[in-house]
């Protein structure tokens, strides 16, 4: 497993809007998704359309969310 560095998508409460993050690394293995690390967050599994390899042009536009997609994969 390789780490990578990356960009996360969170998408704030019901009156934030959401917002792309640096700062995190990002394995893969045989399961689906990716693991993300950060020293300032709970390493977690989450769906890889929830990352990004390249800096947002905007940092408040968000990813394009699969159908039926979930935020957290467990």
């Amino acid at each position: 497993m390789q780490k990578e560095s990356c960009w996360v998508w969170f998408k704030g409460g019901l009156k934030e809007t959401g917002i792309w993050k640096s700062g995190f690394t990002f394995t893969t293995d045989e399961k689906p998704g990716v693991i993300i690390q950060s020293p300032t967050y709970v390493t977690c599994r989450v769906p890889e359309w929830r990352i990004s390899k390249i800096e947002p042009a905007d940092k408040h536009i968000g990813p394009e969310i699969p159908s039926g997609s979930t935020w957290k994969i467990i």
